[in-house]
């Protein structure tokens, strides 16, 4: 065997949703912030995100974390977040899963029953708290930097739709919020590619109609993703409802999305749906739940925004290593139309 390069990686999933841990074998980047680092990785490493997520070695559903060490005093580690075609400033799933494996693998120091620590994330520190029994990691509570609404039911065109209303929210991504029931979907699994066709041509649509630059970071990406919100119920007293990510290039997040689930408490409260300590359940499609609440309101530069704070449940599945052989015809993988959804 003669790779060129080993990467060691832990995979597992936090809700269905699958988040590769990169643990070894990149060293540090240059950066000063984990934002700096993401900008690195994102113009002259992309071969790594493209080794891992594209065929054949990943698939349209795995995402990856680069675990690499932070310059920030209260940080005990960071980590870079790369997806499909992106690598956004913040990602929940990945974030509950990267807590996970740095605990479970001994990288960082569990403390029974609770293990408190703060993750470095392009988007800015993370805060969690860790429940912990008998060496595994139950339950991981992050606080997320705020979350707010840039639009409210503001009116787009979409090919084949129409006119449509969405809300715009960001929450560590940025979101296009439409009505899964105005659409005529109950958000079940076999709905999936429905559901991914036309939230392809909603987020495009978003993104060319409205404005969407971050008031403190203008260059955090715009409008990538669409989320199609279910009704709202009380089940037991608890505010409840399901939802619907689709992930650029077109396919459906697994579990009930932890920025999406962000940005939808910043559009509930600004509707006065929801209140700051009030629970909140979000469902994928596969019936996996998140909890969120809001921890406090503040403002981001002109909006009024809420700091959430998502649980949530990851499980190791694999310890492996990704290696390169120089002989391979796909160094940085491929992607097909049949499942890359890229053409919408």
């Amino acid at each position: 065997m003669r790779w060129s390069k080993v990467l060691n990686v832990v995979e597992c999933h936090a809700g269905g949703e699958i988040g590769k841990v990169v643990t070894g074998g990149i060293g540090d980047v240059p950066g000063e912030t984990m934002f700096d680092k993401k900008l690195y990785l994102e113009q002259h490493r992309d071969d790594l995100r493209k080794l891992l997520l594209f065929e054949p070695r990943g698939g349209v559903v795995h995402s990856a974390n680069f675990v690499l060490p932070s310059r920030h005093p209260d940080a005990v580690l960071g980590y870079v977040i790369a997806e499909s075609t992106e690598y956004p400033a913040m990602s929940g799933s990945n974030t509950i899963c990267t807590a996970t494996v740095l605990l479970e693998t001994g990288m960082v120091a569990m403390t029974e029953p609770v293990t408190e620590l703060v993750l470095e994330a392009p988007a800015g520190l993370i805060r969690l708290r860790c429940q912990c029994q008998d060496g595994k990691v139950t339950g991981v509570r992050f606080t997320n930097q705020p979350a707010f609404a840039y639009h409210l039911d503001a009116q787009i065109e979409v090919e084949g739709l129409g006119t449509i209303t969405v809300d715009v929210a960001w929450g560590g991504m940025a979101y296009a919020i439409v009505s899964a029931e105005t659409l005529g979907f109950a958000l079940t699994p076999d709905e999936g590619r429905d559901l991914c066709v036309q939230g392809q041509l909603i987020k495009h649509a978003a993104a060319e109609q409205l404005t969407a630059v971050h008031p403190e970071n203008p260059r955090f990406a715009g409008i990538t993703q669409t989320e199609f919100a279910g009704p709202l119920r009380r089940e037991d007293g608890t505010l409840t409802s399901p939802n619907a990510v689709v992930v650029s290039p077109g396919r459906l997040d697994r579990s009930p999305c932890g920025t999406g689930t962000c940005a939808r408490l910043a559009v509930m409260h600004a509707r006065g749906q929801v209140s700051p300590g009030e629970p909140f359940v979000h469902e994928s499609v596969i019936g996996s739940r998140f909890l969120g609440t809001i921890d406090e309101v503040t403002r981001v530069g002109p909006y009024p925004a809420v700091v959430p704070s998502i649980t949530g449940q990851a499980w190791i599945t694999e310890l492996c290593q990704v290696g390169y052989d120089p002989s391979d015809p796909f160094p940085e993988g491929y992607t097909l139309s049949d499942t890359w959804l890229s053409a919408l």
